[in-house]
């Protein structure tokens, strides 16, 4: 197999908005990578459904508010942040970039935000951590069958001072994606953190190889979760605290949370996993009318403008978390491209707020949709 190498470009970029990086990356990337990336589930109903989503509601202008600034910062799970957008995990993110995931890590920290790192990443835990020491990382986890990995990648987060874990709950398989089979799509080199676990423990783990495809990955994945692994991740990372991604119905959002879960993150998985679901966001005034902020609520799924970060916000959502957009970012620009990208997002933002009339993120939450 020839050596597959990403985008080596570094760059601010001139964001007109982020729907259009969709295209600028398609011309710059090799097909079977790009799909990969891009892709939804099946017909890519979901996946389509989540932008359309946004339709179903709308922010009600307010005027005379004698507001001339705006303030972004906000918190989750008591950390400071500078803007209610994080890092949503996203795997192999070195197919969009040479730099992958320390690129993205080092710009969301220089942005002032959180970073999430996918068990199924280009990099190690532990590079993520040297590339940004001083911010926040959240380690994303797909459960394995196997606890001897669990454990050992979990205490892997816990000593390169992770501050939470996020359970993926809705992708205990691979999606059916038609680009990926089309191009006969398999990773061009290992994903870190399984290639690692394989050499430490002498063991042979799925996907520690270049060459690997997705469903070979999955193959190693837990398919029978229960609410009970919620506690055994707490045991195997001392503690830390769990947030559960995937939730799109208030039902589980409480079995979730009767389990110990210590935030909900409302998810379709970008459209990757189940087809012929609602858009995320239709289902967010759900959830958080179940959890009545017991816990946070962290919401991804569609998010391309500052009014669907605001729309999340005023419906329920503690913080969003953006994916594709970043890897795009990431490929035409780098480390500078991945902050042009948060920059661009926050500062649209912005102008919803002063629009709406709402000076900080505890004002939007107030705020009314229609």
């Amino acid at each position: 197999m020839s050596e597959y190498r990403g985008s080596t470009r570094e760059q601010a970029l001139d964001i007109i908005n982020l729907h259009r990086l969709e295209d600028d990356a398609r011309q710059n990337m090799e097909v079977g990578p790009f799909g990969y990336l891009r892709e939804g589930a099946e017909d890519e109903y979901t996946l389509k459904q989540n932008l359309k989503a946004w339709e179903t509601k709308r922010i009600i202008p307010r005027v005379l508010r004698n507001l001339d600034t705006q303030d972004t910062r906000t918190s989750l799970l008591g950390i400071d942040i500078s803007m209610p957008i994080i890092q949503a995990p996203v795997a192999a993110q070195k197919l969009a970039h040479v730099d992958g995931e320390n690129a993205t890590a080092r710009a969301v920290a220089d942005v002032g935000s959180i970073f999430t790192l996918s068990a199924y990443g280009s990099t190690l835990i532990s590079e993520a951590h040297e590339i940004a020491p001083e911010a926040p990382q959240f380690f994303q986890l797909y459960m394995s069958k196997h606890d001897d990995f669990n454990k050992y990648i979990l205490e892997k987060a816990r000593e390169n001072k992770v501050k939470a874990i996020v359970l993926t709950a809705d992708a205990p398989l691979n999606g059916y994606r038609e680009d990926d089979i089309i191009n006969k799509f398999v990773f061009p080199f290992p994903l870190s953190n399984l290639a690692d676990y394989a050499a430490q423990s002498a063991q042979s783990e799925v996907g520690s190889n270049a060459g690997t495809s997705l469903t070979d990955i999955y193959a190693g994945a837990k398919q029978a979760l229960e609410p009970g692994d919620i506690a055994k991740i707490k045991e195997f990372s001392g503690g830390l605290p769990v947030l559960v991604k995937g939730v799109q119905c208030a039902e589980d959002a409480m079995i979730a949370i009767g389990a110990g879960a210590d935030g909900v993150w409302v998810s379709n998985h970008g459209g990757r996993q189940l087809d012929g679901g609602p858009g995320s966001f239709e289902m967010l005034g759900e959830v958080a009318e179940a959890v009545a902020k017991q816990v946070p609520i962290v919401f991804d799924s569609g998010i391309r403008r500052g009014s669907h970060v605001f729309k999340a916000i005023a419906n329920g959502a503690d913080v969003v978390a953006i994916g594709r957009p970043v890897l795009y970012g990431l490929n035409l620009g780098g480390r500078q491209g991945v902050e042009s990208v948060y920059n661009h997002l926050n500062k649209e933002l912005k102008i919803i707020m002063q629009l709406a009339g709402t000076p900080n993120i505890e004002a939007i939450k107030k705020a009314k949709l229609v």
